[in-house]
């Protein structure tokens, strides 16, 4: 057997390490962050929603990890893109416009779902920093920009989400700690051992006499990123087709937010379920019958996702 060019062991080796160094890592980034939210969640000092100041800018943490979520899932994307065949130009292209988009729409959904406040204060329409973002809406006009884009330049539109998805799920989980510097999105009161203190400023009305509330943003950033592991290996494995990237991370973040929305404070719409449940259990039918329907049309045409260890298959039509 021909033994594999030098190039091509040393970037076999680099894929090799980079699960465990990422594993590491995690466990030393949780680590950090189990000493030093303990005295936070007990309530002996706040956290700040503005991480410095310059002048008079202003640089919340809300904004500013949204925009550090950015930096690892590109570079994750651009190493997938490449083992596809997708153009890094192309996949950049994707991103300056999709991104803005998706921030479009996450902040517009959150504004529809709060409809009647805006309607009082419209000035705090633009008011981003001070949080207030739809994930569903984010993934109806971020992933209407990818369709448009792979239309108009003839690219297969799920080359694109397979590679992408994964990262996305990982920056939904950095970004989620957004929402901890505001004080915001927390759960219900509770009195387990990982419970999390809320200033009275930031208490809901109906909750003022509560101290201490479900973490519920860790609890989404914790799946999120278990979520983001169990993709990124998915995309590796030979049986992967096209479009099951993208299927899988709908049925996984509607379930983790199903999930969520259980401990979230949160107003029922229809049978006791929140509008995010709602819209959650909706996207699970959708992923589940577009996942049917690729994969059924993918198999009759022997077609695999288009990573090294599947182009043989791939041109064989196995």
């Amino acid at each position: 057997m021909a033994e594999a060019a030098p190039s091509q062991s040393v970037s076999m080796r680099k894929r090799r390490w980079l699960p465990y160094a990422i594993g590491l890592a995690v466990v030393l980034l949780g680590i950090f962050l189990y000493f030093w939210l303990r005295p936070i969640f007990a309530g002996k000092w706040v956290p700040s929603p503005i991480a410095f100041q310059i002048g008079n800018l202003t640089v919340r943490w809300y904004g500013l990890l949204i925009g550090l979520s950015i930096i690892p899932g590109w570079f994750l994307a651009e190493a997938a893109g490449k083992r596809a065949g997708l153009n890094p130009d192309a996949l950049f292209n994707v991103l300056i416009m999709a991104l803005p988009a998706g921030i479009i729409g996450a902040r517009l959904g959150f504004v529809i779902q709060n409809l009647a406040y805006f309607t009082q204060h419209p000035g705090e329409i633009m008011a981003l920093w001070t949080g207030g973002l739809s994930i569903h809406g984010g993934l109806v006009l971020g992933l209407g920009v990818v369709v448009a884009y792979a239309l108009i330049t003839k690219t297969n539109f799920f080359r694109i989400t397979d590679v992408v998805m994964p990262s996305i799920l990982l920056g939904q989980a950095i970004g989620r700690w957004g929402n901890f510097f505001n004080e915001e999105l927390y759960g219900y009161p509770t009195d387990l051992p990982w419970k999390m203190y809320i200033a009275p400023e930031h208490r809901l009305p109906g909750f003022e006499q509560y101290s201490f509330f479900h973490p519920t943003f860790l609890y989404e950033s914790i799946l999120d990123l278990i979520g983001f592991a169990f993709l990124y290996w998915y995309r590796g494995r030979r049986e992967t087709r096209p479009g099951d990237v993208l299927w899988l991370y709908l049925i996984l973040y509607s379930i983790i937010r199903f999930i969520v929305e259980i401990f979230r404070i949160g107003q029922s719409v229809e049978g006791g379920l929140t509008l995010a449940q709602l819209v959650s259990i909706g996207l699970v039918v959708v992923a589940l019958v577009g996942m049917w329907g690729t994969r059924r049309w993918d198999k009759a045409h022997g077609v695999y996702l288009n990573l090294p260890e599947n182009d043989q298959r791939n041109a064989a039509g196995a």
